[in-house]
Protein backbone atom coordinates (compact mmCIF):
# COMPACT_ATOMS: atom_id res chain seq x y z
CA UNK A 1 0.00 0.00 0.00
CA UNK A 2 2.76 2.54 0.82
CA UNK A 3 4.13 2.33 -2.38
CA UNK A 4 1.33 3.86 -4.12
CA UNK A 5 1.46 6.87 -1.09
CA UNK A 6 4.21 9.02 -3.36
CA UNK A 7 2.31 8.26 -7.16
CA UNK A 8 -0.82 9.68 -5.53
CA UNK A 9 0.68 12.80 -3.87
CA UNK A 10 2.29 13.09 -7.45
CA UNK A 11 -1.22 12.85 -8.85
CA UNK A 12 -2.23 15.62 -6.88
CA UNK A 13 0.80 17.78 -8.26
CA UNK A 14 -0.81 17.17 -11.32
CA UNK A 15 -4.84 18.06 -10.55
CA UNK A 16 -3.07 21.22 -9.05
CA UNK A 17 -1.35 22.06 -12.18
CA UNK A 18 -4.49 21.10 -14.73
CA UNK A 19 -6.72 23.48 -12.25
CA UNK A 20 -4.10 26.04 -12.72
CA UNK A 21 -4.60 25.75 -16.33
CA UNK A 22 -8.36 26.49 -16.28
CA UNK A 23 -8.06 29.22 -13.89
CA UNK A 24 -4.98 30.85 -16.47
CA UNK A 25 -7.32 29.92 -19.20
CA UNK A 26 -9.99 32.08 -17.57
CA UNK A 27 -7.63 35.27 -17.35
CA UNK A 28 -7.42 34.38 -13.30
CA UNK A 29 -3.59 34.33 -13.25
CA UNK A 30 -2.96 35.39 -9.52
CA UNK A 31 -5.12 31.91 -8.35
CA UNK A 32 -3.80 29.92 -11.19
CA UNK A 33 -0.50 31.22 -9.31
CA UNK A 34 -0.94 29.83 -6.07
CA UNK A 35 -2.12 26.61 -7.62
CA UNK A 36 1.10 26.10 -9.08
CA UNK A 37 2.64 26.86 -5.77
CA UNK A 38 0.61 24.42 -4.34
CA UNK A 39 1.74 21.45 -6.86
CA UNK A 40 5.30 22.58 -5.93
CA UNK A 41 4.57 21.40 -2.27
CA UNK A 42 2.96 18.21 -3.62
CA UNK A 43 6.26 17.66 -6.09
CA UNK A 44 8.48 17.92 -2.91
CA UNK A 45 6.54 15.52 -0.94
CA UNK A 46 6.27 12.65 -3.11
CA UNK A 47 10.24 12.61 -3.23
CA UNK A 48 10.10 13.11 0.12
CA UNK A 49 7.30 9.98 0.88
CA UNK A 50 9.00 7.98 -1.90
CA UNK A 51 12.66 8.38 0.08
CA UNK A 52 11.18 8.38 3.91
CA UNK A 53 8.97 4.56 2.23
CA UNK A 54 11.53 3.13 0.20
CA UNK A 55 8.70 3.41 -2.70
CA UNK A 56 10.85 3.94 -5.53
CA UNK A 57 9.09 3.17 -8.87
CA UNK A 58 9.44 3.61 -12.60
CA UNK A 59 6.28 4.53 -13.38
CA UNK A 60 6.40 7.25 -10.36
CA UNK A 61 9.69 8.64 -11.87
CA UNK A 62 7.65 8.69 -15.48
CA UNK A 63 4.57 10.28 -13.73
CA UNK A 64 6.67 12.88 -11.94
CA UNK A 65 7.89 14.44 -15.07
CA UNK A 66 4.06 14.16 -16.83
CA UNK A 67 3.05 15.86 -14.10
CA UNK A 68 5.89 18.55 -14.26
CA UNK A 69 5.28 19.02 -17.60
CA UNK A 70 1.68 20.35 -17.27
CA UNK A 71 2.65 21.82 -13.56
CA UNK A 72 5.90 23.62 -14.19
CA UNK A 73 5.66 23.84 -18.13
CA UNK A 74 2.25 24.29 -19.59
CA UNK A 75 0.64 26.34 -16.71
CA UNK A 76 3.03 29.21 -16.17
CA UNK A 77 3.06 29.38 -20.22
CA UNK A 78 -0.53 30.09 -19.82
CA UNK A 79 0.21 32.43 -17.81
CA UNK A 80 2.78 34.47 -20.02
CA UNK A 81 0.42 34.12 -22.63
CA UNK A 82 -2.30 35.63 -21.11
CA UNK A 83 -0.19 38.43 -20.19
CA UNK A 84 1.24 39.25 -23.51
CA UNK A 85 -2.25 38.72 -25.10
CA UNK A 86 -4.00 41.08 -22.97
CA UNK A 87 -1.02 43.37 -23.71
CA UNK A 88 -0.46 42.93 -27.37
CA UNK A 89 -4.30 43.28 -28.63
CA UNK A 90 -4.82 46.80 -27.86
CA UNK A 91 -1.83 47.94 -30.21
CA UNK A 92 -1.78 44.92 -32.30
CA UNK A 93 -5.19 43.94 -34.08
CA UNK A 94 -5.34 40.47 -35.27
CA UNK A 95 -7.00 41.09 -38.61
CA UNK A 96 -5.86 44.75 -39.62
CA UNK A 97 -2.54 46.18 -41.12
CA UNK A 98 -1.10 42.54 -42.33
CA UNK A 99 -0.42 42.13 -38.49
CA UNK A 100 -2.25 39.31 -37.97
CA UNK A 101 0.94 36.12 -38.40
CA UNK A 102 3.31 38.66 -36.24
CA UNK A 103 0.89 39.25 -34.00
CA UNK A 104 0.09 35.25 -33.60
CA UNK A 105 3.30 35.07 -33.35
CA UNK A 106 4.08 36.70 -30.22
CA UNK A 107 1.31 35.69 -28.88
CA UNK A 108 2.02 32.17 -28.65
CA UNK A 109 5.61 32.33 -28.41
CA UNK A 110 5.31 30.60 -24.57
CA UNK A 111 4.47 27.75 -26.21
CA UNK A 112 8.13 27.03 -26.59
CA UNK A 113 7.93 27.01 -22.45
CA UNK A 114 6.43 23.81 -22.22
CA UNK A 115 8.54 21.85 -25.21
CA UNK A 116 11.73 23.20 -23.43
CA UNK A 117 10.17 21.92 -20.09
CA UNK A 118 9.43 18.48 -22.11
CA UNK A 119 12.86 18.12 -23.36
CA UNK A 120 14.57 19.14 -20.15
CA UNK A 121 12.80 16.26 -18.02
CA UNK A 122 13.41 13.75 -20.77
CA UNK A 123 17.16 14.22 -20.74
CA UNK A 124 16.67 14.42 -17.11
CA UNK A 125 15.29 11.06 -16.87
CA UNK A 126 17.74 9.42 -18.78
CA UNK A 127 20.93 11.12 -17.43
CA UNK A 128 22.34 9.57 -14.60
CA UNK A 129 24.96 12.53 -14.13
CA UNK A 130 22.19 14.49 -12.25
CA UNK A 131 21.62 12.59 -8.98
CA UNK A 132 23.46 16.14 -7.11
CA UNK A 133 23.22 18.36 -9.25
CA UNK A 134 21.32 19.64 -12.24
CA UNK A 135 22.35 20.59 -15.80
CA UNK A 136 19.69 23.19 -16.75
CA UNK A 137 17.38 25.21 -14.89
CA UNK A 138 14.57 22.71 -13.21
CA UNK A 139 11.34 23.05 -14.51
CA UNK A 140 10.07 24.17 -10.89
CA UNK A 141 12.61 27.16 -10.97
CA UNK A 142 11.28 27.54 -14.03
CA UNK A 143 7.63 27.73 -12.71
CA UNK A 144 8.92 30.11 -9.78
CA UNK A 145 10.80 32.42 -11.67
CA UNK A 146 7.21 33.04 -13.28
CA UNK A 147 4.95 33.29 -10.14
CA UNK A 148 6.60 34.51 -8.33
CA UNK A 149 6.65 38.08 -10.54
CA UNK A 150 2.99 37.48 -10.73
CA UNK A 151 2.64 37.68 -6.89
CA UNK A 152 5.65 40.05 -6.05
CA UNK A 153 3.33 42.37 -8.78
CA UNK A 154 0.05 41.97 -7.34
CA UNK A 155 0.95 42.21 -3.46
CA UNK A 156 3.28 44.84 -3.28
CA UNK A 157 3.33 48.49 -5.06
CA UNK A 158 6.38 48.24 -6.93
CA UNK A 159 6.88 50.33 -10.26
CA UNK A 160 9.44 47.69 -11.25
CA UNK A 161 7.11 44.63 -11.10
CA UNK A 162 4.05 46.80 -12.26
CA UNK A 163 6.34 47.61 -15.42
CA UNK A 164 7.93 44.16 -16.14
CA UNK A 165 4.51 42.72 -16.29
CA UNK A 166 3.00 45.48 -18.56
CA UNK A 167 6.02 44.96 -20.80
CA UNK A 168 5.22 42.40 -23.72
CA UNK A 169 9.45 42.64 -24.55
CA UNK A 170 9.82 42.45 -20.70
CA UNK A 171 7.65 39.14 -20.85
CA UNK A 172 8.79 37.97 -24.39
CA UNK A 173 12.52 37.96 -23.16
CA UNK A 174 11.78 36.34 -20.03
CA UNK A 175 9.56 33.44 -21.52
CA UNK A 176 12.79 32.81 -24.41
CA UNK A 177 15.99 33.01 -21.35
CA UNK A 178 13.68 30.88 -19.15
CA UNK A 179 12.90 28.13 -21.85
CA UNK A 180 16.48 28.53 -22.73
CA UNK A 181 17.86 27.49 -19.65
CA UNK A 182 15.93 24.64 -18.96
CA UNK A 183 17.31 22.62 -22.25
CA UNK A 184 21.05 24.14 -21.33
CA UNK A 185 24.08 22.48 -19.63
CA UNK A 186 24.22 24.88 -16.83
CA UNK A 187 25.31 22.95 -14.12
CA UNK A 188 22.97 24.05 -11.28
CA UNK A 189 22.10 23.53 -7.31
CA UNK A 190 20.41 20.58 -6.73
CA UNK A 191 18.04 21.03 -3.27
CA UNK A 192 18.72 17.26 -2.39
CA UNK A 193 21.26 16.44 0.30
CA UNK A 194 22.57 13.12 1.83
CA UNK A 195 23.53 15.00 5.47
CA UNK A 196 23.17 18.37 6.80
CA UNK A 197 26.91 19.39 7.30
CA UNK A 198 28.13 22.61 5.94
CA UNK A 199 30.54 21.03 4.33
CA UNK A 200 29.38 19.91 0.78
CA UNK A 201 26.55 21.76 0.99
CA UNK A 202 27.87 25.12 1.29
CA UNK A 203 25.93 26.65 -1.81
CA UNK A 204 22.48 25.45 -0.23
CA UNK A 205 23.41 26.82 3.33
CA UNK A 206 24.48 30.23 1.08
CA UNK A 207 21.15 30.10 -1.12
CA UNK A 208 19.18 29.67 2.02
CA UNK A 209 20.76 32.72 4.32
CA UNK A 210 20.31 34.39 0.42
CA UNK A 211 17.02 34.14 0.11
CA UNK A 212 16.02 34.58 4.27
CA UNK A 213 17.43 37.76 3.82
CA UNK A 214 16.03 38.46 0.56
CA UNK A 215 12.28 37.85 2.28
CA UNK A 216 13.14 39.60 5.11
CA UNK A 217 14.45 42.97 3.23
CA UNK A 218 12.08 43.03 0.59
CA UNK A 219 8.83 40.50 2.20
CA UNK A 220 6.82 39.63 -1.06
CA UNK A 221 9.17 41.24 -3.05
CA UNK A 222 11.91 39.60 -2.42
CA UNK A 223 10.14 36.20 -4.14
CA UNK A 224 10.92 37.87 -7.10
CA UNK A 225 14.61 37.40 -6.06
CA UNK A 226 14.67 33.74 -5.83
CA UNK A 227 15.58 32.34 -8.79
CA UNK A 228 17.95 35.16 -9.53
CA UNK A 229 19.93 34.48 -6.37
CA UNK A 230 19.49 30.36 -7.12
CA UNK A 231 21.83 30.89 -10.33
CA UNK A 232 24.50 33.10 -8.90
CA UNK A 233 25.07 31.00 -6.10
CA UNK A 234 24.73 27.84 -8.37
CA UNK A 235 27.64 29.55 -10.55
CA UNK A 236 29.79 31.07 -7.83
CA UNK A 237 29.01 27.45 -5.15
CA UNK A 238 31.76 25.25 -6.78
CA UNK A 239 34.55 28.51 -5.66
CA UNK A 240 33.22 27.84 -2.08
CA UNK A 241 34.55 24.71 -2.25
CA UNK A 242 37.72 25.23 -3.77
CA UNK A 243 38.54 27.70 -1.79
CA UNK A 244 37.95 25.25 1.32
CA UNK A 245 40.49 22.97 -0.14
CA UNK A 246 43.10 25.45 -0.66
CA UNK A 247 42.38 26.32 3.11
CA UNK A 248 42.83 22.84 4.08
Amino acid sequence: MKRHIPNFITSLNLAAGFISVVFAFNGQIITASWLILTAMVFDFLDGFSARLLKAYSDIGKELDSLADVVSFGVAPALILYQLISSLLEPTMPLFTNGLVIKSLALQLLPVIMPVCAALRLAKFNIDTTQTTSFKGLPTPANALAVISLIIADHYTDSDVFNWFTGSPAALIILTVILSLLMVSRLPLLSLKTSHLRFKGNEGRYILAAAVIIALAVFRVAGCALIIPLYLIVSLISPLFGKSLVIKQ
